[in-house]
């Protein structure tokens, strides 16, 4: 019988998954989708003897898609982090089938604590439950700086990314960013027609009550009880006059109406 051993010169070397910006599909904009979009996900944090410890956390994210945490010092993960801030933080989609068949996400980074007024306005929209508990003196909102990211869409699509590719540029938003509480407050008051429109574009379940939680330059986050949908703009904007003009296009193109919708 022939040898069919496989010699080393023929053995294949491990898959690795390829850079964002080379990956054949858009490993960046699922990424995004994916910190956007999840509201809980698993925090992997070093014990004082280095031991890796995971735990369940609710999440947020800030306007360039920092991920916001909301913790408890009581909680094992928050002494850690307090000792050494090196932590990963796991978004996964879930859904039917097979789990493995969905996209995560794993962002690695430091998680510190911040006293920011936008992080707890950001954090409090995405889980208004936690305004219960918010203010107890024992739990404080962290943000975890990312360093990196690994992404796994499923199947034969890996891909890994770099801060600059998880975070949106806020260059030239800050406009943009002091009117968000005002531009949420208004579409949830005068607009919810539209905001079910955008959700149905994008995908989301019909006929559920939608409100906007958040919106940054790239698109908006929206929510409907634990539902949530990700809206992306057709391009980048970065003033409320441009967030208008975009928001009207959206509309109308949804409805067919040729350009008249009011927002």
């Amino acid at each position: 019988m022939a040898d069919v051993s496989t010699g080393a010169s023929e053995q294949r070397e491990p898959a690795r998954p390829l850079p964002a910006a080379d990956a054949p599909f858009d490993a960046i904009g699922l990424s995004r989708m994916l910190l956007r979009s999840i509201r809980s996900g698993a925090l992997a944090t070093l014990d004082q003897d280095g031991t890796p410890f995971a735990s369940l956390v609710t999440i947020a994210t800030d306007q360039d898609g920092t991920p916001l945490m909301l913790l408890s010092r009581l909680s094992a993960h928050t002494r850690n982090l307090l000792a050494d801030p090196r932590c990963s933080l796991l978004f996964s989609q879930g859904g039917k089938g097979d789990p493995l068949a969905h996209p995560r996400l794993t962002v690695v980074g430091e998680a510190v604590q911040t006293n920011e007024a936008r992080a707890r306005e950001r954090f409090l929209a995405r889980h208004p439950k936690a305004k219960l508990y918010a203010d107890f003196p024992d739990f404080g909102f962290f943000t975890l700086a990312p360093r990196a990211g690994h992404l796994n869409g499923g199947f034969a699509k890996a891909a890994t990314l770099t801060r600059e590719e998880l975070l949106l540029d806020l260059t030239g938003a800050d406009a943009f960013a002091a009117g968000e509480r005002g531009a949420v407050e208004h579409m949830n008051a005068d607009h919810a027609d539209a905001l079910a429109l955008y959700a149905a574009a994008a995908g989301a379940e019909a006929g559920l009550p939608w409100r906007l939680t958040g919106l940054d330059p790239e698109g908006l986050d929206l929510m409907a009880g634990e539902r949530t949908a990700r809206v992306v703009y057709p391009g980048r904007v970065t003033d409320m006059g441009a967030l208008r003009k975009s928001l009207v296009a959206m509309a109308a193109q949804v409805r067919g109406a040729g350009g008249t919708a009011e927002t």
